[in-house]
């Protein structure tokens, strides 16, 4: 699979609300009520990924979470980052 371009992946984030590009990936920022929320969403996450294999760097901070897609094999963004992060959204 081949890297997107800085232009297509600029198009591709119109279709993933509240995702932006920064530094070679797309990234997401949640805030939840509490800890228990962030990481029960973290599980979902995970769950999801791991039945795409497809896994997300995840980082959390009490009730932040922060979510980075990028595919390492192609050393970028791909449509396969896009394609989770439409699957993130519907959670």
């Amino acid at each position: 699979m081949k890297a997107l371009t800085e232009e297509l992946i600029k198009n591709e984030l119109q279709n993933v609300a509240d995702w932006f590009y920064n530094d070679n990936a797309i990234e997401k920022k949640l805030v939840f009520k509490n800890f228990m929320e962030a990481l029960a969403f973290i599980v979902k996450v995970g769950v999801l990924s791991e039945k795409r294999n497809h896994h997300p760097e995840l980082y959390n901070v009490y009730n932040k979470v922060t979510i980075r897609l990028t595919t390492h094999d192609a050393n970028g963004v791909t449509m396969k980052d896009f394609d989770l992060a439409k699957a993130i959204n519907e959670l």
